[in-house]
C-alpha cells in the first residue's frame, strides 16, 4: 500500500467515525424536532418514525404550548431572556474586570486568585447544590434580600459558575495584549479606570462575544440550578423549568413537553449557526496563545 493509498483510508476511517458521532449526538435533537410533529399516542406508539408526523399536528401543538395557562410561555421566555442578559452583562463586565487585575498585577496574590477561579472550574455543580441552597436562603436572611426563587439570586449564583471560565479566557487574551498601550495612556495622564474602559475592554470585544455565547447557551438551557433555586411551584419560572407543566404524577403530555423544548432550544441554535465561527476563533486566542 503506497502513502496515497494509507491516506485515503485513514481520511475514509476519519470520516466514518466523524459521521457516526454526528448522527450519535443529533439524534435527541431528530427526537425532539420529529415528535414535536405528532400527538401524544403516536409519540407512544413510535417515537422513531415519521408516521403521524404533520404540520398540522405542530400547528396545533404550538397554540397548546403558546395558551397554556400552567406554562406561561411568554412569561418563562421573558423570565429567562431577563436572567440571561442580566447575567451576562455582570459576567462580561467584572469578568474582563478580574481578567485585567490579575494579568497586570504580578504577585503571589494574584497567582493564587487566578488558581482559585482555576480550581472552581473542576468542582462538580451535584457537590455544592445542597450547601448552595442553604447558604442563599442564610445570605437572603441576613442581606433582607431574596436570593431563592427570585431573580437577583439565581443572576447572582450564574455570575459565580460562570465567572471562572470567563476569567480564564479573558485572562489568556489579556497576556497577548501589549502592556506598552497602557504604559503609553498612563504617561498621558489617564487614570486606571480610563485604561480600562477606554483601552482594554474595547480590545476585548473578539473574545467577549465569544464568552458571552458560551455563557448565554449555558444559562438558557440551564435546568438543575433554576429547578432547584426558583423551584418547580415557584412564580419566577425559566423555559426549562416550566416544561415541567406538562409532566404529571400519572400522564405526560410528550407531545407537549416536546414542542416546548424545540420552542426553547430554537434561539440558541440560530445564535449558534450565526457564531460558531466567533466561537472557535475566540477560544483559540484566549485560551491557547
Amino acid at each position: 500500500m503506497n502513502c496515497n493509498e494509507e491516506k485515503n483510508v485513514i481520511t475514509l476511517v476519519i470520516t466514518v467515525i466523524a459521521i457516526i458521532l454526528a448522527v450519535y449526538i443529533l439524534f435527541p435533537f431528530y427526537l425532539v424536532l420529529m415528535n414535536s410533529f405528532k400527538n401524544a399516542n403516536d409519540i407512544v406508539a413510535n417515537p422513531i418514525s415519521f408516521v403521524g408526523a404533520s404540520f398540522s399536528q405542530w400547528t396545533t401543538n404550538l397554540s397548546n404550548v403558546v395558551n397554556n395557562s400552567n406554562f406561561n410561555f411568554w412569561y418563562a421566555f421573558g423570565t429567562s431572556l431577563i436572567i440571561t442578559v442580566v447575567s451576562l452583562v455582570l459576567l462580561a463586565l467584572f469578568g474582563s474586570m478580574a481578567a485585567w487585575v490579575i494579568c497586570r498585577n504580578k504577585t503571589k496574590w494574584s497567582t493564587a486568585i487566578y488558581m482559585v477561579f482555576i480550581a472552581s472550574m473542576i468542582i462538580p455543580f451535584q457537590v455544592v447544590m445542597l450547601p448552595l441552597i442553604s447558604t442563599f436562603r442564610d445570605v437572603g436572611s441576613f442581606v433582607g434580600i431574596s436570593m431563592l426563587q427570585s431573580i437577583p439570586g439565581i443572576v447572582f449564583a450564574y455570575c459565580g459558575f460562570g465567572g471562572a471560565m470567563t476569567v480564564f479566557i479573558l485572562t489568556g487574551f489579556i497576556k497577548n495584549i501589549p502592556y506598552e498601550l497602557e504604559e503609553a495612556a498612563n504617561i498621558d495622564g489617564c487614570s486606571p479606570e480610563g485604561i480600562f474602559f477606554r483601552i482594554i475592554f474595547p480590545l476585548l470585544k473578539p473574545v467577549i462575544t465569544t464568552v458571552t455565547i458560551l455563557n448565554g447557551m449555558w444559562i438558557w438551557n440551564d435546568y438543575l440550578l433554576p429547578s432547584l433555586m426558583l423551584g418547580q411551584n415557584g412564580k419566577v419560572k425559566t423555559l426549562p423549568v416550566a416544561v415541567q407543566a406538562f409532566v404529571g404524577s400519572y400522564v405526560k403530555q410528550w407531545d407537549l413537553i416536546l414542542t416546548a423544548a424545540l420552542l426553547a432550544i430554537v434561539p440558541m441554535i440560530i445564535i449558534f449557526l450565526f457564531a460558531q465561527k466567533q466561537i472557535m476563533h475566540g477560544m483559540v486566542e484566549g485560551a491557547i496563545k
